[in-house]
């Protein structure tokens, strides 16, 4: 599908932040977004790229009552050369679209996908940062825009993808958080949407995480939604753990989603030489283990943080300390290595960059 460019009028030009430290996450936009239509008569059509801005939508579109819309993160990267890549890109595309079936909402094609975000990203190429751990921030979406009441798929979806400029992730430094089992909300259940990147299931966990934080803990645990007994994930991520020297992490399931950077650990560690055993994990036997000592680290894995270490574990009215409470070896390992390859400092023998060309 081609995809029509449109002009960028000098009033609506935008220059990008001159301070890297103001960037933040999320909170500033560029010049431009992405959008391209689908309905169930014509099927994919109008793709273009127009000057950022609001979208007019009819009160009645089915996204606002039935909250059918997924989305996808990922980031592109300048490297010091000036080059720009994209970390995985496929993978996202894929699990966007295997989310946009569990919503009923029509797959995006692949080349859309890439070759849009591709197009995107070479227009707005002066908003990529090069300071140390900054980067370009990539949210593609697919909403349903149907203007009818009733409980049904939409026949009319937009799909868009705007750009935003993030700060580093650990600019104070990269600092363990602290995190709290959640033992009774549950984030999502067996055959529900959990393994689907939908808005409806961060919803779902702002409560949760809002208490939280009233007891000074920056994220949650999740628990399985049946038995409130197996590790899931933390926060907006998927969680690992060193016990006994070995990399132990929770098996994907359909309650919470498959990470591409969770991906990307289990393939790096194998290389490394770090011991893999993808398996449940009970909470007691966990918070037996963290009192013993054979955890020594925990961390989760997203694409805003890629590696976030854990130093603290509450659960009930026991709060327990991993390791020694500060970064692992492990962990340091696996985010040197990561970010290493994600911002061309060490090579990618695994061939997960894509080139902006």
């Amino acid at each position: 599908m081609e995809i029509r460019i449109e002009p960028l009028p000098d009033e609506r030009r935008k220059t990008p932040p001159a301070d890297s430290d103001a960037l933040g996450f999320g909170e500033i936009f560029t010049n431009r977004i992405l959008k391209a239509e689908w309905d169930a008569r014509r099927g994919w059509h109008d793709a273009r790229i127009e000057p950022y801005g609001p979208l007019a939508l009819d009160p009645a579109a089915k996204v606002f009552h039935y909250a059918q819309e997924v989305f996808e993160g990922l980031k592109a990267y300048r490297w010091q050369d000036g080059r720009v890549v994209l970390f995985r890109p496929q993978m996202n595309a894929a699990r966007f679209n295997r989310s946009a079936a569990r919503l009923a909402l029509p797959e995006v094609p692949e080349r859309l996908f890439l070759a849009g975000i591709d197009a995107l990203v070479r227009l707005e190429a002066d908003w990529i940062p090069s300071a140390a751990g900054t980067s370009l921030y990539i949210r593609p979406t697919l909403i349903a825009v149907e203007p009818k009441l009733g409980v049904r798929p939409s026949d009319e979806c937009l799909f868009f993808v705007i750009l935003s400029p993030v700060g580093a992730y650990y600019a104070a430094g990269f600092h363990p958080v602290r995190i709290l089992v959640e033992d009774y909300f549950v984030r999502a259940v067996p055959g529900g949407t959990g393994s689907a990147k939908t808005g409806g299931n961060y919803a779902a966990s702002l409560s949760a995480g809002l208490k939280a934080k009233e007891r000074g803990f920056e994220q949650v645990l999740w628990l399985d939604g049946i038995q409130r007994r197996y590790v899931e994930e933390v926060g907006a991520m998927n969680i690992f753990f060193v016990v006994d020297g070995t990399l132990v992490t929770p098996p994907l399931s359909d309650s919470f989603l498959a990470g591409v950077t969770r991906d990307s650990v289990l393939e790096l560690s194998e290389t490394l030489g770090i011991p893999v055993d993808v398996r449940p994990v009970e909470i007691d036997q966990l918070m037996g283990d963290v009192r013993s000592g054979r955890v020594s680290e925990a961390f989760g894995t997203g694409t805003a943080a890629v590696v976030s270490p854990v130093g603290v574990l509450g659960y009930k009215e026991e709060i327990a300390t991993i390791g020694s409470g500060g970064v692992g070896p492990v962990t340091q390992r696996l985010y040197d290595t990561l970010t290493g390859i994600q911002y061309g400092r060490l090579p990618d023998s695994f061939g997960w960059l894509h080139q902006v060309r």
